[in-house]
């Protein structure tokens, strides 16, 4: 009987300190598409991969159009010319391949370029939410636009409009 009791009041205690805790939302999508550095960076990265997918088109063109050469010249080649022409076009593939791992790949420029321009604007609403968060005593801030099994919380807790106030955005 009294490890019951121990046990129920242990179940209690914690129930009360879980309740003592005070809950808040932001909306990290609609924070940045209300600010201008934002939509700058991405209009800035955008036009970078738009250079730099055309430069890797235009390379794998010119491994196309060898390939085409090659398939219609091959009658009249020699092997030592069909190899030398076989060698080119995987150069060119290649080439093509390795621009594309540059601006696109895991460690890409692309990728470099986006990290640079984002991580100060994150950084500053991060340092917002924060200081909001300490001031009002919120122990928890979940960000609405990624928690994807979130089913339903409630707008009095969203404290998007309030971040974008501390950043120097009016609503």
């Amino acid at each position: 009987m009294k490890k019951i009791f121990t046990l129920a009041a242990l179940m209690c205690l914690f129930c009360i300190t879980a309740g003592a805790q005070k809950f808040a939302l932001v909306d990290m999508e609609y924070i940045l598409n209300r600010i201008p550095a934002y939509e700058r960076a991405n209009e800035q990265l955008n036009q970078l991969s738009k250079r730099w997918q055309a430069e890797v088109e235009a390379v794998s063109l010119e491994a196309q159009t060898l390939y085409k050469n090659y398939q219609n010249e091959s009658v009249f080649l020699s092997d030592e010319q069909k190899t030398k022409k076989e060698e080119e076009i995987v150069a060119k593939e290649k080439q093509a391949s390795e621009l594309k791992r540059q601006y696109f790949g895991p460690e890409g420029e692309l990728f470099k370029k986006r990290e640079s321009l984002m991580n100060p604007i994150q950084d500053e609403i991060y340092e917002a939410v924060k200081q909001i968060s300490e001031a009002e005593g919120y122990q928890v801030v979940i960000d609405r636009s990624s928690a994807s099994s979130m089913v339903y919380a409630s707008p009095k807790i969203d404290i998007s409009n309030e971040v974008l106030r501390k950043l120097g955005y009016s609503n």
